[in-house]
């Protein structure tokens, strides 16, 4: 026989940990599976987590599970999550929280594969919570991944201020990657936005970057130079080289969402979950939180509330008390 629980949460970063300490001291039956592969992996410290500022990323979630873990009715696993089916049609349920709603609950079977020597599972349980966070792609550059997390970073809210006032770049190759330059330009003025050749940026959008004193440099990279000290430069195809020493990095970002595609959940343009005001997916009785919403990436310390407010949702809605909301 399969196990049941009240909630089980897939993903373990701040988002799937803030939820699942807030789900346990609400007294539900929490499954926590963490497939162990956190998005910000290659960072060594973290930025703008109230009373965790400069800690590593590894130690704040190590410190979350032991919080979540001196509860007893939390459980930790390592697995990768394979499926998660809707076993029964769930109740009536309005995909809104602009009135006063009640979201559904359902029941859902999910298996998962064990990792590090742990056992495989199958479980039940009445609601889902995603936190999965996403996948990066960086730009094809032959040594980009060696100074990703240690000199080119992709969070401008968390790394910025160490880069005040230098001569940094933002490497990238998708459609808003004007507007990031625009907001990296707050820290430093001495900015260059290289597109690898990309037609990434608009006439509009580079007359407003010129105006801020951005420069942008249209030619293919050929790598990103520097040693064990950190980003010394950008060299391009055609042999010069940039000065810089770091900056940041546009990946491509991922929502790999094949193990709940039976759940035919509603996405955003970018591939995201689309939730409402409160982490509610459109199917019934599944949440989401943290990078894997819209609007995507997000500080640690915001996928960390995320998933606070998503907890105080699923405890009301297996009760089955409305959310109130005033316009």
């Amino acid at each position: 026989m399969s196990e049941e629980y009240d909630v089980v949460v897939i993903g373990a970063g701040p988002a799937g940990l803030s939820a699942s300490l807030n789900l346990v001291r609400a007294r539900r039956r929490v499954l926590l599976l963490d497939s162990n592969r956190p998005r910000h992996s290659a960072t060594l410290v973290s930025h703008g987590f109230l009373t965790r500022d400069n800690t590593p990323p590894a130690e704040l979630r190590r410190l979350g599970r032991e919080e979540y873990l001196a509860y007893p009715e939390a459980e930790h696993q390592l697995a990768r999550v394979e499926s998660v089916t809707a076993l029964e049609e769930p109740g009536e349920h309005v995909y809104s929280s602009d009135t006063h709603t009640t979201g559904s609950t359902g029941l859902f079977e999910i298996t998962a594969k064990g990792i590090n020597g742990q056992s495989d599972r199958t479980v039940r349980t009445k609601t889902v919570l995603l936190a999965t966070g996403l996948k990066e792609t960086l730009p094809k550059l032959p040594s980009i991944r060696s100074f990703y997390g240690m000199g080119l970073f992709s969070c401008v809210a968390c790394d910025g201020y160490e880069y005040s006032d230098r001569p940094i770049a933002l490497i990238g190759e998708e459609s808003d990657i004007a507007w990031r330059a625009l907001l990296i330009a707050q820290w430093s003025h001495h900015l260059t936005v290289f597109t690898n050749g990309a037609d990434a940026i608009t006439e509009g959008q580079a007359e407003l970057l010129a105006d801020r004193g951005v420069r942008i440099e249209r030619r293919r990279i050929a790598d990103v130079e520097g040693d064990r000290s950190g980003v010394s430069g950008i060299r391009l195809v055609d042999g010069e080289t940039v000065p810089v020493v770091g900056g940041f990095v546009r990946p491509r970002w991922d929502a790999h969402l094949e193990f709940v595609s039976t759940l035919e959940l509603e996405t955003d343009g970018w591939g995201l979950v689309s939730i409402d005001r409160d982490g509610r997916t459109s199917h019934a009785g599944v949440y989401a939180a943290g990078d894997i919403t819209s609007p995507g990436p997000q500080q640690l310390i915001v996928a960390a509330g995320a998933g606070g407010r998503v907890a105080a949702t699923i405890n009301r809605d297996l009760i089955g008390i409305p959310t109130a909301h005033r316009r």
